[in-house]
């Protein structure tokens, strides 16, 4: 029987105290995002309306279930739960605009909803609301959201200038991946440990253990664009293709110096909007070994997520933990 959380939990006990944090959560995102104004109000829940996994303050919570007892501050625990999923959620606003894209979640993104400016200006909105509660952490959770938003901001910059004349396109895309999604999910893993009370040596494996499984996550997704039928995967294979995003795949079939990959490196150096040339790049892609590399990587990064969970002793949150890892690698296959 598969868990409700967007983790695969094992343990009944853990689960019902994580399900039990997560409605404590859920109502003080709502709460966190009312203003005096009701426009603000309404166009701020809007995401938040339209669903999602919560996978960011549910792992915070679980991180926070490492801890060793005497320093716990559950109350803080919740406060960075927030933290970090109005981060998330404020990064969309603005990744929407920048997409131009026109839905979110299944509903009408909120710059297709009202423009551009609505979207960015709630954008900033809940940045300023996340900041504010990281406020109330102490400077510490200061620092480190600073640092996180840092990279959240250069990941999305180096993404929207695209590698340099000298820059390896794989490195750099590696770079923006660990930017834009593996440095916030470091930091709820590093929050939750934080303010549970865990030992440093917790603290430090669990937050490298978020950015791990934050990349792979990511680099999953690549993957399954390309590998998934639409019925499986709920999505038009080959979207980021057909748009020109670089993945993981492309970029190693880019490398390929073979002779009998010519085709596909002039398919995918150039815009697929031919739905017949899009097609024939995406069976030579699913047909060739950069699919393969990718998963390779994929596994390699949940392999060594797995390995820093050796500080944990064994037990429902390190089983947990582990289990994620597994998901993360057997979704790429």
């Amino acid at each position: 029987m598969s868990s409700p959380l967007a983790l695969p939990i094992l343990d009944v006990d853990l689960e019902q105290r994580l399900l039990a944090r997560m409605v404590e959560a859920e109502e003080a995102l709502f709460g966190h995002v009312e203003s005096e104004a009701p426009f603000v109000t309404k166009a701020a829940r809007h995401l938040m309306e339209a669903g999602g996994k919560r996978f960011r303050p549910l792992l915070c919570f679980l991180a926070s279930e490492a801890g060793q007892g005497g320093a716990a501050r559950p109350d803080q625990v919740l406060t960075a739960a927030c933290v970090v999923e109005l981060t998330h959620l404020a990064s969309l606003y603005h990744d929407d605009v920048m997409d131009e894209a026109a839905l979110r979640r299944g509903a009408a993104s909120a710059n297709a909803r009202w423009d551009n400016l609505v979207a960015i200006l709630t954008g900033d909105f809940l940045f300023a609301k996340s900041s504010e509660l990281t406020a109330d952490l102490g400077p510490e959770a200061v620092r480190i959201q600073a640092q996180t938003f840092s990279r959240l901001v250069e990941g999305q910059i180096l993404e929207t200038l695209g590698p340099g004349a000298e820059d390896d396109p794989l490195e750099h895309y590696l770079r923006v991946v660990a930017g834009k999604t593996g440095s916030l999910i470091a930091t709820s893993a590093r929050y939750g440990a934080l303010f549970g009370g865990a030992p440093e040596e917790v603290v430090t494996a669990l937050t490298a253990y978020g950015e791990k499984v934050g990349v792979a996550f990511q680099l999953s997704d690549d993957i399954l664009d390309i590998a998934s039928e639409s019925e499986e995967s709920g999505k038009t294979p080959g979207t980021d293709l057909r748009e020109g995003v670089p993945t993981l795949p492309t970029l190693y079939a880019l490398r390929s110096a073979d002779p009998a990959d010519a085709r596909l490196v002039e398919l995918l150096s150039q815009a697929l909007t031919d739905d017949a040339l899009h097609a024939e790049a995406l069976g030579l892609l699913r047909a060739h070994p950069a699919m393969a590399q990718a998963r390779a990587y994929v596994v390699r990064e949940a392999a060594e997520a797995k390995a820093l969970l050796t500080v944990l002793p064994e037990g429902p949150v390190r089983t947990a933990l582990e289990a994620f890892a597994d998901v993360v690698a057997d979704r790429s296959s």
